[in-house]
């Protein structure tokens, strides 16, 4: 995000005084659980890893589909705000734009490099297992004429590929939410809640493919609410909660109740609860984001919030330069790092996870292989994060800059 400050005629500021302003307006309780989600959404999404069974999805109805999507709109608010602000709707109009155009291609590019291996693994004479299968996409090989008109147009969108689409779609609402905003915030709230009440009405559903009557998994006008509720607390249209210790209470009671509801393993065992988790279906819908899911994910998001402190201090490493500080900063600047690129850590992630899950099963799932694929992924996603921050600096004009002034 590039920041344009007030120039007195005759004395500018030096140019060196950009970077620590620029510095100041990173939330780093943004990019940090940005960056944990990151993390879990790769475990998450490799094939047969055991250490899904211990990420925060099977011990609440949120999960970090929420983290994601609630942190997107709080980035939203913070890189597009202010070109809504400073230069007019139609700027920040053009500027979601311009977002919407690069997520498209990164979805259309992911699906064709996922495809694309999967199927030259599953030709591989290795392959003790169906790997296009595993994903449905036989549909897409057998008529590749029809599905990738599909496939460019939406409307073909299997659903290991669905949050990026709606991504797109929440999107596209973003400047018809600021417009009705500036009427009154109230009335931006009314439609954001008006979207997700039809949806929970069963309307306002995409197509999945042509052939069916599938929709998309992730329903944008029912994720849109949890989307909005970040971006409404970043442009201060909702204000922060306070740190009281009744509504702390009354968080962690609704997560730790909320556990034998959700536990599998705890709902197999007992039909009483298995029941209960039955009768609340529709109220834990992950495709039509329930409002029972909403509300976990805000008692999560409250006991965060209070954990890390006024504006992250928390998060700041011990005093000292003794072996625990620098294991504390290292750490922090890696996660941090990884939350601060998470659509392309998103994006590398989600092909990452086909070929580690590859791995895991060709191998054999075992604690030394888990422990192996999950580590190595971790710094792929790593190694991914820091590459594209190298790339932004941009270095060729340090480089340029640096040579010059020898």
């Amino acid at each position: 995000m590039n920041i344009s400050l007030p120039m007195p005629p005759l004395t500018p500021p030096p140019v060196q005084t950009r970077a620590p302003i620029r510095s100041t307006l990173r939330d780093p309780r943004l990019d940090f659980f940005r960056g944990l989600a990151m993390f879990i959404i790769l475990i998450a999404h490799i094939p047969g890893n055991w250490a899904t069974l211990f990420i925060p999805a099977r011990f609440g109805f949120s999960d970090a589909t929420e983290i994601f999507v609630f942190c997107s709109g709080m980035a939203s608010a913070a890189a597009f705000g202010k070109v809504f602000r400073d230069h007019g709707w139609s700027y920040g109009a053009a500027r979601i734009a311009f977002r919407v155009w690069q997520v498209y291609w990164a979805h259309i590019g992911l699906f064709l490099a996922v495809a694309a291996s999967m199927a030259l693994v599953n030709s591989s004479p290795f392959a003790t297992f169906d790997y296009v299968a595993d994903l449905n996409l036989y549909p897409f090989f057998d008529d590749t004429q029809a599905n990738l008109v599909g496939l460019l147009t939406l409307t073909y969108v299997p659903n290991y590929f669905d949050v990026l689409p709606m991504y797109i779609v929440i999107l596209l609402m973003l400047p018809v939410v600021v417009a009705l905003s500036r009427v009154h915030p109230g009335l931006a709230f009314v439609a954001i809640i008006t979207l997700w009440a039809m949806v929970q009405a069963g309307m306002l559903k995409l197509p999945a493919e042509p052939w069916t009557d599938r929709p998309w998994f992730f329903n944008p006008f029912g994720w849109q609410l949890i989307f909005f509720t970040g971006f409404a607390f970043m442009s201060g249209w909702l204000p922060a909660p306070p740190v009281d210790r009744r509504l702390i209470v009354l968080a962690a009671l609704i997560l730790v109740l909320t556990v034998p509801l959700a536990h599998v393993p705890t709902l197999f065992r007992y039909e009483l609860l298995a029941d209960w988790n039955r009768a609340i279906l529709r109220l834990i819908d992950k495709p039509d984001f329930g409002i029972l899911r909403y509300v976990h994910f805000l008692a999560i998001a409250y006991l965060a919030w209070v954990a890390v402190g006024p504006g992250g201090a928390r998060l700041a490493p011990p005093a000292g330069d003794g072996t625990v500080a620098r294991l504390w900063r290292g750490t922090m600047a890696v996660i941090l790092k990884v939350g601060q690129q998470s659509l392309a850590v998103f994006i590398a992630s989600m092909f990452l996870a086909r070929l580690l899950g590859v791995v895991l099963i060709e191998a054999g799932a075992s604690y030394g292989t888990m422990w192996l694929v999950n580590l190595l992924g971790m710094a792929m996603i790593i190694g991914v994060a820091y590459g594209v921050a190298w790339f932004k600096s941009p270095p060729w004009n340090t480089a340029k800059a640096s040579k010059g002034a020898a």
